[in-house]
């Protein structure tokens, strides 16, 4: 099931279902574990159950799936993919010079989406939708600036030493700095500690332990839409990845196209 398809499906749910829906998205995705299979198909047929107003079908269609998701345990299909919505254009791998980075994001309605890139080829775009119980509070423009810091991050095992993080969210680099200074208990008004579904410890909490860590890692801010190549292509990233919650696009090869333009400009530009 695509995305856009999900999305238009779950809003047929009564609103107290939805969250739990978008919890078991996962599980309508391909795989080769008979026990998330089931747990998938559960959940189609909820959806296929409330596009009749069978939504007392739906509810216990859904109801049983979350119970088989929780005896399945968090071991297999329902653990994150690292790897999804990241690529890496190959021929700018051996490019010499320090390694820069930068993140963006973009908010419509219910519908977010980050991204960054990398001097050496690598990126990463992903969309979320939000739902009425969504842990990102009020301050949800600069939370998922924060939340595109996280996804650049936990690309690497170990980020690179010295890398340079551009950013065009001054209040976002007002957290980052506080972070690396010490103090990780800040957090944006209305960001929500609670466990989460992969892990008891929220996205924020994680990144301000790790750059508290890592003082050799640079956040610096540049003007949003000023032209900066590297700034330019997050941003596009982001918008890329919100619109194709509710759009059928080859995301891949046109990600893949527009990091390696705006690259070219980078290097072009530094070699000067």
């Amino acid at each position: 099931m695509r995305p856009d398809e999900f999305l238009r499906a779950v809003e047929l749910l009564p609103d107290d279902l939805r969250e739990p829906a978008f919890a078991l998205q996962a599980y309508v995705r391909p795989t080769h574990c008979l026990k998330c299979e089931l747990i998938g198909d559960g959940l189609r047929l909820c959806l296929t159950a409330a596009r009749y107003d069978e939504f007392s079908s739906a509810r216990h269609l859904l109801d049983t799936a979350q119970q088989q998701a929780v005896e399945h345990g968090t071991a297999c299909r329902n653990q994150p993919d690292r790897r999804r919505g990241r690529g890496r254009v190959a021929r700018w791998a051996s490019a010499s010079g320090a390694t820069v980075a930068a993140t963006d994001a973009s908010w419509k309605d219910r519908a977010g989406g980050i991204g960054y890139v990398v001097s050496d080829g690598h990126y990463g775009l992903r969309g979320r939708y939000s739902g009425r119980m969504d842990t990102t509070g009020y301050s949800r423009v600069l939370i998922n600036e924060l939340r595109a810091v996280d996804f650049l991050l936990s690309a690497h095992d170990v980020p690179p030493v010295g890398m340079v993080v551009l950013l065009d969210s001054l209040a976002a680099l007002r957290y980052l700095h506080q972070w690396q200074s010490g103090k990780t208990t800040a957090m944006p008004a209305g960001y929500s500690l609670r466990p989460r579904q992969w892990s008891d410890q929220p996205t924020l909490v994680r990144l301000a332990e790790l750059v508290q860590q890592r003082p050799d890692l640079s956040f610096e801010h540049v003007k949003g839409h000023s032209g900066h190549p590297l700034n330019e292509a997050a941003d596009a990233l982001s918008h890329m990845a919100r619109r194709r919650i509710g759009e059928s696009f080859d995301v891949r090869r046109r990600a893949h196209d527009l990091v390696d333009a705006f690259l070219r400009d980078w290097h072009a530009t530094v070699a000067r």
